[in-house]
């Protein structure tokens, strides 16, 4: 099982989410549709804490999509969260926690649970998404960009036309 420090990897992420400061809502919902869609293509158990107050499309403790969505306690964060959660967890070997927040990496670590950083899970995230991409358009995929031209013109079609 995953359990990823929500705001942390949200931060770090780039296109998809450059309103991360102005709109917090629809980023989080942008980034569950992604870990839905890992969760589905690799079968994995993902739960996410977030900072902050619920959502009401997503309240504490829901399962979205397979996904749990988790948040801060009232008057606390999502770190303190994470490590409650850790700490309770039976079994620890079969944990990894997704953050790059040294703090709360070293935390869980001494609970004997493991630490994925932010980039090396985005690129998880990534690869989903290549993949998705790829399922709904296999034909788009399989030509390479320099063999295009080539079949350009084999249909007769010149670089000049629109």
């Amino acid at each position: 099982m995953y359990l990823i420090d929500g705001n942390n990897v949200i931060g770090r992420r780039g296109k998809g989410y450059e309103d991360w400061f102005h709109d917090k809502p629809a980023s989080r919902r942008q980034f569950l549709k992604d870990l839905t869609r890992l969760a589905k293509m690799k079968k994995l158990r993902l739960t996410v804490v977030f900072d902050g107050a619920p959502d009401p499309s997503f309240p504490d403790g829901t399962s979205y999509r397979g996904v749990k969505v988790f948040y801060a306690r009232q008057g606390s964060d999502a770190d303190s969260r994470i490590i409650e959660m850790a700490e309770a967890e039976r079994n620890k070997k079969n944990l990894t926690v997704v953050t790059s927040d040294r703090k709360l990496a070293d935390r869980v670590r001494v609970c004997g649970v493991q630490v994925m950083r932010a980039g090396e899970f985005q690129q998880l995230l990534d690869e989903a998404a290549a993949a998705a991409l790829n399922s709904r358009n296999p034909d788009a995929a399989s030509v390479k960009g320099e063999e295009m031209d080539d079949w350009m013109r084999y249909f007769g079609v010149d670089e000049d036309d629109d």
